[in-house]
Parts: C-alpha cells; structure tokens; sequence
C-alpha cells in the first residue's frame, strides 16, 4: 500500500474520547445501574480499538515493547470487548431482566472471553517478526497461526454484528420511543458498516490464499468502514441515553434563562436571611429550582406592595387584545415593577386584596418574565392604565 494514502483516524477517535469523556460524570454518579457502566465500558473499549490502530501508534507499541506487531492482538481484543458488550447492551434494552438474560449474557462474555484468549494464544504462537503497520492481515495471510489469529478476529466480529443486526431488526418495530428508535437505526447502520468491513477483509486475505493480489481491499477500502461503524455503533448507544439528558437539559436552560428578567427586577427584595450560592459549575437543574424558588420567596415579600386594583385594571385592558396567559404576564410585569418601587420607598399598598395579585402573578411566573424582556409593551400598558386612572378620576 503507498504510504501517502492515510485514514484519518483522528476525527472518530476525538468523537468517542469526547462522548466517553462527557459519559465518565453519570459514571461516578450512577457506576451501580449496568446501562451506565455497560455504555462507558463499550466507548472505553471503542476508543481504546482506534487509538491502537492508529499507525503511529502501532509505530510506537513495536518500539516500545520489543515486540513486533503487538497491537494487533491489542486491538484485536478490545474490539472482541466491544463486541460482547455491544450484543449484552442490545439485551438489556429488548429483554425486562430475568434469569434467562443473565445466562444468555453471561455465556456470551465467556465466549468472547475465550476469543480474546484465542487472540493471544494464535499471535504468541506465530511467526510474525517483520512489523506490518499498514498491511498486516494479508502480509501474513498464509503464516500459521497469524492465519488462525486474522480470521479468528475477522469471523467473531462478522457474528456479532450479524447477530446483533438480526435482534436489532427483529425488535425496530416494537421500539416506540424515538430516541432509542434512533439508536437502533444508528446501530444497525454501524453493523451493517463493520459487515462491509468484514468481508473486504476476507476477500482480500482469502485471494492470498489463491495468489491473488487484493490487498487494496483490506488497506484502502476496509479501514473507513471500521472507522464509521465505531461511531455510528458509539451513536448507537449514547443516543437513547444522551438524547432525553440533552432533551431535559435543554429545556432547563429555556426556562433558566426566560426566567431572567423577572429574576434582576425581583432582586431588590432582601430576604431574611443570605441564600445559599451555587456556583457556575452546579448542575442546571439545581440552578433553576434555586431560580424558581428565590422568585417565589420574593413575590412573597412583595405581596404586601402589590397593588391589587393596579393588577386587575392592567390584566382587562391586555385580555382585549391578548390571550389570558399572556395578559396575566403583562399585567403582573407592570404590577410587579410598581411594587419593586413601592417596596424601596417602604409604602405597602392599602388597595384591594394584595395577596390575590400575589397568587396570580406566583402561577404564571414564565408569563410574567416574557413580558418583562418586553419594556415597550409594559410602557405602553402602564399609559393605558394611567390614562384610565385619570379620566376615571376627572370622570
């Protein structure tokens, strides 16, 4: 092969470190539950395959160790590892937990463990002392026992992902939840993807056998598939967990950020005592039920400053033009900013029932804070009211 034609290994190898690295934070929080430890194990496996195929890498096991072609059996294994894992995980997910799923799933860890095994023994067993970095499988296609190690490699990856892309088939139509529904496509097209990989390997190993030269086949055109099917395998099995986190997530950060305004204006009220500061770093979810609750804790605190009369007259005057949801923020706004001024100059209201504005305004908290990102809506609502106030009062 010529040595100007390279993979580019480090895309999908930066892609899965990335994924294990953002994965490793629900590891040491939930290590217990066996999806969690199941999925960092399979991107801990699937990186560890790419960064060793890597040419430079296998450059420098041969160096390092004294031992040419080392990486092979390396990894050979961990891709073995990431094949027993792959088809236990698609277990967990189509099967409710029994003690026939732990049988079937404990005997097919055993049977790749005695694989990996087979990939030691065959490779110890060989005669492989001229380092092939780029064409190792069909370079020693015809030696013994590096014959028995390539195919051994090549077979229990070919059964796995056809095993695994015959349950996967089998269970898509019964898949309802979307996320998961996209993992099981991104599943079966990295299987499909590491079967192409398979038999351009094969073919081109078995045309050595026949004195045929096909070795572009399993130089070229085979790495590319292996290096697609690791992500989209990867994909796979983040998605369906990854997919409802981000989901949460994002809606979190929505609601944290809609809640800011109504946040800086109810920020003159001092509560009683110093609230607690969680940092940048804290969790998202923590962060906006402190949000939340310092809204209400002040909205209470401003109850008795609400103008009561003020709030009604608004929210009539927004119903006519506005839907209730919207009218209800628009006149808590223009109540609210009156009672962040009242409450400075220390004059609670003595109008109507203060509290009732305060319920109103504490169930549509999202309402309230959209109109105040609004000023010129609430401007123009304030001069309606006042305008209604001084003709009523010259009336």
């Amino acid at each position: 092969m010529s040595h100007h034609f390279h993979v580019p290994y480090i895309l999908p190898t930066a892609l899965l470190a990335i994924a294990l690295a953002v994965k490793a934070p629900t590891f040491v929080r939930a290590w217990r539950d066996p999806d969690v430890r199941a999925t960092t194990l399979l991107l801990t496996f699937a990186t560890a395959v790419l960064v060793v195929i890597t040419p430079v890498n296998i450059h420098r096991l041969n160096v390092l160790t004294g031992v040419p072609n080392i990486a092979a059996p390396w990894a050979y294994s961990f891709l073995t590892a990431v094949n027993a894992t792959g088809l236990t995980m698609i277990m967990r997910w189509r099967e409710a937990p029994s003690e026939g799923r732990r049988r079937r799933m404990t005997r097919i860890y055993w049977i790749y463990a005695a694989v990996g095994v087979g990939l030691w023994a065959t490779f110890l067993l060989a005669d492989a002392p001229e380092p092939r970095i780029y064409d190792l499988d069909t370079y020693y296609a015809g030696t013994p026992w590096m014959r028995e190690h390539i195919l051994l490699y090549v077979l229990a990856h070919m059964v796995s992902s056809l095993v695994a892309a015959s349950m996967l088939w089998r269970w898509l139509p019964e898949v309802t939840n979307r996320w998961l529904k996209s993992g099981v496509v991104f599943l079966q097209i990295g299987f499909a993807l590491g079967l192409v990989f398979d038999i351009a390997k094969l073919i081109a190993v078995g045309a050595r056998w026949f004195g045929t030269d096909l070795d572009w086949l399993s130089t070229q055109a085979a790495p590319p598939f292996a290096l697609l099917e690791a992500v989209f395998v990867a994909l796979g099995f983040i998605a369906p967990q990854a997919g409802p986190a981000l989901q949460s997530w994002s809606r979190d950060q929505r609601d944290y950020r809609r809640l800011r305004p109504l946040w800086h204006a109810v920020r003159v009220v001092k509560p009683a005592s110093a609230a607690a500061r969680l940092g940048f770093w804290a969790p998202l979810d923590l962060r906006l039920i402190q949000r939340q609750q310092r809204i209400h804790d002040a909205l209470r605190l401003l109850a008795p400053y609400l103008d009561q009369g003020l709030y009604r007259q608004a929210y009539e005057a927004a119903a006519a033009a506005h839907d209730a949801d919207r009218a209800h923020g628009i006149a808590g706004a223009l109540a609210i900013q009156a009672a962040t001024d009242a409450y400075r100059n220390q004059t609670p209201t003595s109008s109507g029932q203060p509290h009732q504005a305060a319920s109103d305004i504490a169930d549509h908290i999202d309402a309230v804070s959209r109109a105040l990102h609004r000023p010129r809506t609430i401007g123009g609502m304030r001069q309606r009211v006042t305008s209604t106030e001084s003709v009523t009062a010259h009336a």
